[in-house]
């Protein structure tokens, strides 16, 4: 690692992996290995791929959500986020090795082969699919359209500085698939709403990079946390006005009621905090505010909600 080599303490140390939940505490030891795969210690994640699908379903609902809609997409999150993380480590297995917070993951430190994690991604596939094929037929062409920005996202990081985006473009095609999968078809409202989940997308990830700049230069990884450097702060700011400013086109294109404004105020307040107090040289809080980046989505899918129900 060009001169720079990590003991197994500091692994320790450094490593985003928990053991202590529940659900890794009660599970058989052969099982831990796969559920820390599926990044179960850590559901930020799947919150993230998850909440676009139900901002766009809420914006495209009557009144309150299809409670299975909800649920279906809860399911399908949940698998998907997994099958992209089993694929994402299968590519990034070498420069895991070599940062201090991934050297431990499950196939960087061998406790999975790569044969097995193939196995493992196949079958969580074969799960999401069965959760996309519960939607009408325009939604399910549209999920397994979502598969090339998905696909693409993990090779980004070797050629442009700004692999966030290509996150984005994945990660909030749920926006368009939740919308579609209330109507059948897309309009301009889901369409804003998926652009502005890119600019959130922007923000958050550039956060969760700053943890690893120090690695990712070395091992020549890109990301916009290396790229903006000691300008990071206000080019969040920027992202994230553009992520609230679209967030309101949209619901004003979907014409949803004077309480969906108001409401807004809660998450735009959310970001200008985390924009003004995010430490950008402190690993820890950076993955915090990360995480928080959850209670975003809610406040924002509770808004569109209450555009909806309240008239």
């Amino acid at each position: 690692m060009q001169g720079r080599t990590h003991t197994s303490d500091q692994k320790l140390d450094a490593t985003d992996i928990r053991t202590d939940g529940l659900i890794l505490r009660l599970a058989p030891d052969a099982w831990r290995p796969y559920l820390l795969l599926l990044r179960i210690d850590r559901p930020a994640g799947w919150w993230l791929l998850l909440l676009p699908c139900w901002w766009g379903v809420g914006m495209a609902s009557p009144g309150l959500p299809d409670a299975s809609l909800i649920a279906l997409f809860f399911a399908g999150a949940f698998s998907m986020r997994g099958a992209g993380c089993v694929f994402n480590d299968i590519i990034d297995r070498d420069f895991d090795a070599k940062v201090a917070r991934t050297a431990l993951r499950p196939i960087p430190s061998g406790q999975i082969s790569v044969a097995r994690a193939f196995i493992f991604f196949n079958l969580i596939c074969l799960a999401g699919l069965m959760v996309l094929l519960q939607f009408n037929t325009f939604s399910i062409w549209l999920g397994v359209a979502a598969l090339v920005p998905l696909a693409v996202y993990p090779f980004m990081k070797r050629y442009v500085d700004f692999p966030q985006l290509f996150m984005g473009l994945g990660f909030n095609w749920g926006a368009l698939l939740g919308w579609a999968a209330v109507s059948g078809q897309l309009s301009l409202a889901p369409g804003i709403l998926y652009v502005a989940g890119i600019a959130w997308t922007l923000g958050y990830d550039t956060i969760y990079a700053h943890q690893d700049k120090e690695d990712d230069a070395l091992v020549g990884v890109k990301s916009l946390a290396l790229r903006l450097g000691d300008n990071t702060r206000p080019w969040l700011a920027l992202f994230y006005v553009i992520t609230i400013a679209l967030i309101v086109t949209a619901g004003t294109v979907a014409g949803l009621s004077w309480a969906f404004y108001i409401a807004m105020t809660l998450p735009a307040l959310h970001l200008f905090w985390q924009v003004a107090t995010v430490d950008l040289d402190n690993p820890k809080d950076c993955l915090s505010k990360f995480r928080l980046s959850r209670d975003f989505g809610l406040l924002v899918f509770a808004a569109i909600v209450l555009g909806r129900v309240i008239t």
